[in-house]
């Protein structure tokens, strides 16, 4: 109970009652979770609500929901945040909003631990990420290792066929595919895109494409799940 009560969680979507004030519906939240209840003008400032305390959650934008949601989490000064789905269904602005809020927790000392399908959203915002499927561990790292080595290069050149030939005799090239009248190359780490120039050169091929690209999480997690 004890260790409970050092964990904060959002679970799906805000729920208060919308004809309330936001201080006032943290009061109620305090009441339920029987810790918080002096605690309310701290969070409203935490999450920049303050100013907006005494209106009623109706009147509050879809953004402002959610943080107050988020609010009702830190009632109580928790160490660890659990968060399913902060952003869901909020437009660009909204989630950039939550997407500072996070970071700002973060840096204040909280732990915060999301679930969320926005990949993309979890590549800028978290420092570690975890693949889960049916219940098992597919991966797991911070997230800079987990995407260190899944750079990708792609290549083009007039003569297509002669550049997948010379490619694969490269040491360090560790797979090719071909997509879109582009070779995709996975790398070995270390390998840089100069060094791919060079042996291509070597071999008396011309590069009209060469670009670097870090495979996203999105990516990564699709081909891990299919």
């Amino acid at each position: 109970e004890a260790a409970r009560k050092q964990i904060g969680s959002l679970l799906e979507t805000p729920n208060f009652y919308h004809y309330l004030s936001a201080y006032n519906n943290l009061e109620i939240t305090a009441a339920i979770r029987q810790n918080g209840k002096d605690d309310r003008v701290r969070v409203l400032q935490q999450v920049g609500l303050f100013e907006r305390k005494d209106s009623k959650f109706q009147t509050f934008s879809l953004g402002m929901k959610q943080r107050l949601a988020i609010g009702a989490a830190l009632l109580g000064k928790p160490k660890v945040l659990v968060l399913d789905e902060p952003t869901n269904g909020l437009d660009p602005a909204g989630i950039a909003e939550i997407r500072e809020l996070i970071r700002r927790l973060n840096k204040e000392g909280i732990t915060i631990i999301i679930a969320s399908h926005l990949l993309d959203e979890v590549e800028k915002v978290c420092t570690h990420v975890a693949i889960l499927k049916k219940g098992t561990l597919l991966l797991h790292g911070p997230v800079d290792e987990v995407l260190h080595s899944e750079e990708q290069l792609e290549v083009r050149a007039a003569d297509m066929a002669g550049l997948q030939s010379a490619l694969q005799m490269m040491n360090g090239i560790t797979k090719i595919k071909l997509a879109d009248n582009t070779l995709q190359l996975t790398c070995a780490n270390g390998i840089e895109p100069q060094q791919v120039n060079e042996f291509c050169m070597s071999k008396g091929i011309v590069l009209s494409h060469l670009q670097l690209k870090k495979k996203s999480l999105e990516s990564k997690f699709m081909e891990l799940t299919n």
